[in-house]
């Protein structure tokens, strides 16, 4: 038996849109959330055409000269705004019916290459028993027909399987949210005898041991511990019969592991450094979670991603903003701090559901409504857009050897070079 995918009505009217707008082809991606009962799609977004497509105000003509880059590319940019829950789960073609016959093909290869792209940015790993199926949408231009198919992201030899495609109203219009603040204060010593200081890749080695430690925290849900099998809303009222935009919140709070059990043996060793990385600051995290019997390890699985995909996300975008305004080879930093995007939130239209996206504090809300408009298809009025973190422009004292320092939200991201010896634990408890 096929997957069966329900999708938010007003997609229909979208894809019906683009289909006479665009042709002879146009493809974007399919964005909602997996369960094992069922999956949801809440939003469909084109792939934005490119520079000389836009001044030519043309299209290529065969399905064939397909821009994997381009698409992947895309769908990297919209997994960086979509919260916790939220995740790109297939893409759609729409073609003219001489182009249907290689559709199916082209979309085979773009499901897996956008995975492939997606999972090279994770600090995380999937759970075995996750969803590994990715929907491959494709509709005919001339006749509106509709055929939805799956393939099996985790099998490369994987063969398309029939899946069923239901639109319904109000899809995610009480979907539950899921909030929390961590502070977040990370260490990244520099060894002395690493041959050059490449402060993307160490900064991705510290958050991918600290990922390790929110893996292993303990979330309380509106101040209880809930077991992980036990629905999200016992003990709640779920909200009934309400067709209008509502969001259930919950409360959450992280504890982190301070000490390891017996069981845990460490393995520290002492080594030489000539400069460290600091993380350090508060960041806001939210998860959203379909109103369908939810779990409680649905709920949490999906905040904790969305915690380490936010700082992650953020320290990408720094790096980018780096390299166009230092240049890629910049070398022997001295003492300097750099502020981290603060988080944003937007509302879509008819959800409860927010989506996602950072700004540097020079960034004008005009920025901001270009970037949705380019990579979701959606207008967002200045007034809609919520600033989710301040930013706090004291700096603390600095200490006399080099250092960089990073701050996003109150403060975060801290860079300190200087010399010194680290202890690194086989698992380094985050501090509180």
């Amino acid at each position: 038996m096929g997957r069966t995918y329900f999708v938010e009505e007003a997609i229909g009217q979208y894809l019906s849109d683009l289909s006479t707008k665009l042709k002879p082809y146009v493809t974007g991606l399919l964005i909602g959330q997996c369960s094992p009962q069922r999956d949801y799609v809440i939003r469909a977004v084109r792939t934005p055409p490119k520079e000389e497509e836009k001044e030519d105000n043309i299209s290529p003509s065969k399905v064939a000269s397909i821009d994997e880059e381009w698409i992947t590319t895309h769908a990297s940019q919209v997994s960086r705004m979509l919260p916790g829950g939220l995740l790109v789960l297939g893409v759609f073609i729409i073609a003219t019916p001489e182009l249907s016959k290689d559709s199916q093909n082209a979309l085979r290869k773009l499901i897996f290459s956008v995975e492939k792209s997606l999972t090279k940015r994770r600090l995380w790993k999937p759970a075995e028993e996750e969803v590994s199926d990715r929907a491959a949408l494709q509709i005919c231009s001339a006749t509106k027909k509709v055929v939805c198919r799956t393939y099996d992201v985790q099998d490369p030899k994987s063969s398309a399987k029939p899946a069923d495609w239901k639109y319904q109203s109000a899809l995610s219009a009480s979907w539950l949210a899921l909030d929390c603040t961590v502070n977040v204060n990370i260490h990244i010593p520099l060894l002395a005898t690493s041959p050059n200081h490449d402060l993307e890749k160490n900064t991705k080695n510290g958050l991918n041991r600290w990922s390790k430690q929110i893996e292993d925290s303990v979330f309380l849900i509106n101040g209880q511990v809930k077991d992980d099998d036990t629905e999200l809303l016992e003990g709640q009222k779920k909200l009934r019969g309400n067709t209008q935009s509502s969001t259930q919140f919950s409360d959450v709070k992280v504890l982190t592991q301070l000490s390891q059990g017996s069981s845990h043996r460490s393995t520290a060793t002492v080594q030489v450094c000539s400069a460290s990385i600091n993380l350090k600051g508060a960041v806001k995290c939210r998860a959203y979670i379909h109103n369908n019997k939810p779990k409680v390890k649905e709920a949490v699985q999906a905040l904790k991603r969305d915690i380490i995909n936010t700082l992650s996300d953020r320290c990408e975008i720094l790096f980018e903003d780096l390299i166009i305004n230092e240049g890629p080879h910049k070398k022997n930093f001295e003492r300097e701090y750099h502020v981290l995007p603060q988080r944003l939130f937007v509302p879509v239209a008819g959800s409860s559901v927010m989506l996602s996206d950072y700004k540097f504090g020079d960034e004008a809300a005009g920025e901001i409504q270009e970037r949705f408009v380019e990579m979701l298809d959606q207008s967002v009025q200045a007034e809609d857009i919520y600033i989710a973190e301040q930013v706090n422009t004291v700096w603390p004292e600095s200490p006399s050897h080099r250092e960089r320092r990073f701050y996003t939200h109150w403060q975060c991201p801290v860079f300190e070079e200087g010399r010194g010896e680290a202890i690194f634990p086989t698992s380094h408890p985050l501090a509180p």
